[in-house]
């Protein structure tokens, strides 16, 4: 018999006939609030918190939860297979590690540690251009295995281009554009903290190791570091960005180009008049906008705009393996997720980070199996009602 994703739940039974048991829980719910009980409660708010009082987070999970799966029974779902094709890539699951910049404040290993639980099982991972490890260390990393490139777009063009040429010639293949955050959005938690882990110089690695970066200041990093911080402060994002922009990214980026951040679905259509070749339909995991509409919400509009002519994926709110298949049945060709690793990673490094990533995709198979697929090519919006339905 073919191995599946499911079959997790069976080494971890076989291993507590030993007496062992995860070290980390297998609902990935309950991450947070450990996560929250063992780390410092900056870097533990600049991850769990969001924008404002938080409505648009809880928005996110409302209206997954509010969608309930139907399933069908006596179809032969003995062997399956997970694995997708996006964005011309074969994955073994349509799962990505969503960028999350900043992660040494989570754990020292940071983002290599991330990439490296990503590889060992297939999934791509997604680098910040925030991270705190610069580009090509997180490739060295990861070997051959997939990895896409998440662009914040610098007001400096030098910059950005700089950064797509390192990005590709690090064998990153697809870039992502997240548009939705020209600026920071009001989060109390990191206020009443004062907490901005880049003012410190953290999460300012790929740009501190840049040459354009460099050209702007008038002495290195390590002789004026706050120099650096209040360049790389002043270039980091720009509100002025408008579509006609993209031509330029077009142009010096020739993979895929996916935009992050993308709700309406006029947006979507902008995108693909644009030769875009994807949107993730995502609201930033309720950081940007307060009271923003719920991403689950949002994305049956989008596909239904745009599903013909770009790939739609999907996050915010993603955290348990029914949640992948509801976005699926939503519309989504694949997940992006986020907090979950994160919080995986603080509390047990890379296999932390691997923890989550098997518990998820366990789940989302046995989720898969149990409502009579036996892929992700078959789910629809005939498995979901609405509550009430």
């Amino acid at each position: 018999m073919a191995e599946h994703w499911g079959d997790f739940q069976y080494e971890i039974y076989l291993n507590g006939m030993t007496g062992a048991v995860p070290r980390l829980p297998t609902d990935l719910t309950r991450l947070e609030e450990l996560t929250e009980g063992r780390l410092e409660p900056g870097p533990v708010g600049y991850v769990a918190g969001s924008a404002g009082d938080g409505s648009t987070a809880r928005a996110n999970r409302a209206a997954l939860e509010r969608r309930r799966i139907v399933p069908r029974m006596l179809r032969d779902v003995r062997e399956r297979d997970l694995s997708v094709e996006v964005l011309g890539r074969a994955l073994p699951a349509p799962l990505a590690l969503a960028p999350v910049g900043v992660l040494s404040i989570m754990h020292p290993e940071a983002e290599s540690a991330a990439a490296r639980a990503a590889a060992a099982h297939g999934v791509p991972y997604i680098l910040s251009s925030a991270s705190s490890t610069p580009i090509e260390q997180v490739a060295e990393a990861m070997g051959d295995a997939e990895r896409w490139f998440q662009l914040y777009w610098s007001r400096d063009r030098e910059v950005t281009r700089s950064f797509l040429g390192r990005a590709r010639a690090s064998g990153f293949t697809v870039l992502v554009v997240t548009l939705d955050t020209p600026m920071l959005a009001w989060r109390p938690r990191d206020l009443d903290q004062a907490y901005l882990p880049f003012l410190h110089g953290v999460g300012t690695a790929n740009y501190f190791t840049d040459p354009a970066f460099a050209a702007g200041l008038a002495k290195p990093v390590h002789e004026d570091p706050n120099a650096a911080v209040l360049h790389f402060v002043n270039l980091f994002a720009d509100p002025g960005k408008t579509w006609p922009d993209l031509a330029f990214l077009r142009e010096n980026w020739d993979g895929p180009i996916v935009l992050k951040g993308v709700l309406h679905p006029d947006d979507a259509r902008l995108a693909a008049d644009a030769g875009m070749d994807g949107v993730v339909v995502s609201n930033h995991g309720g950081r940007q906008v307060a009271g923003s509409v719920a991403a689950a919400d949002a994305l049956p509009r989008v596909a239904r705009a745009v599903g013909d002519r770009l790939s739609v994926l999907f996050d915010s709110g993603v955290r348990t393996g029914d949640d992948v298949f509801k976005a699926l049945a939503l519309g989504a060709r694949a997940v992006l997720l986020g907090r979950p690793y994160v919080y995986g990673l603080g509390l047990d490094g890379q296999s932390g980070v691997e923890h989550v990533i098997r518990c998820l995709l366990a789940e989302f198979d046995l989720t898969l199996a149990l409502c009579g697929h036996r892929g992700p090519s078959t789910v629809g919006p005939e498995d979901l009602v609405e509550d009430g339905g």
